[in-house]
């Protein structure tokens, strides 16, 4: 089972480099739709994505339909949309035997209408007030991915600190040093 994060011709590199980051974090594969909206060696991107670059897997393809000839029979792709009444946290991810596709649109104007409405029954979405248009792309991928890796027991992730050079070691061996940084903290 791999899990795979899919940007449709992302514009912003500060956001791809985030995901990136993210992708490097939960060993998931980030698929990017060209075109794209700046050079992949962008410094602001680059930046988002700190030093995790080489920690990535990253497939390029030059548009939709040379992506969409990539997926077998045991892949599930799944399209993140506000257009959709099904939430994301209602499907199950847990089969061994599928590779999962979270397929997020651009920021500026989503995913296109005609590959939505053709993979209708593939369309999730995320909650969100009626205040807002939409939520950051970065924050839908981990909200979605991380639903995903819940649910599939964050497989091969860190789930405990166990850093043998821990800068708040000594906290965590003495409560009321930490009860008293948190007071510090709060204006007490």
């Amino acid at each position: 089972m791999t899990n795979h994060v899919v940007l449709f011709e992302p514009v912003m590199p500060a956001n791809t480099g985030n995901i990136a980051r993210t992708c490097a974090g939960t060993d998931t594969v980030l698929d990017l739709i060209e075109p794209l909206g700046f050079q992949i060696d962008n410094k602001k991107m680059k930046r988002a994505g700190l030093d995790y670059w080489d920690k990535v897997d990253i497939h390029l393809h030059d548009d939709l339909d040379a992506f969409l000839n990539t997926l077998g029979p045991n892949d599930e792709m799944y399209l993140i949309s506000k257009f959709s009444s099904k939430n994301y946290a209602q499907v199950d991810y847990t089969n061994p035997n599928k590779n999962y596709y979270f397929v997020f649109g651009k920021e500026t104007t989503g995913l296109p209408e005609t590959f939505m409405r053709e993979y209708y029954d593939r369309n999730l979405r995320i909650p969100m007030s009626d205040k807002i248009r939409c939520y950051n792309l970065s924050n839908s991928v981990a909200m979605v991915l991380l639903e995903a890796l819940r649910q599939q027991g964050f497989p091969d992730l860190e789930t405990s600190h166990h850093y043998e050079n821990d800068k708040l070691k000594d906290d965590y061996n003495r409560p009321e040093r930490y009860e008293r940084n948190l007071g510090e903290n709060n204006g007490n």
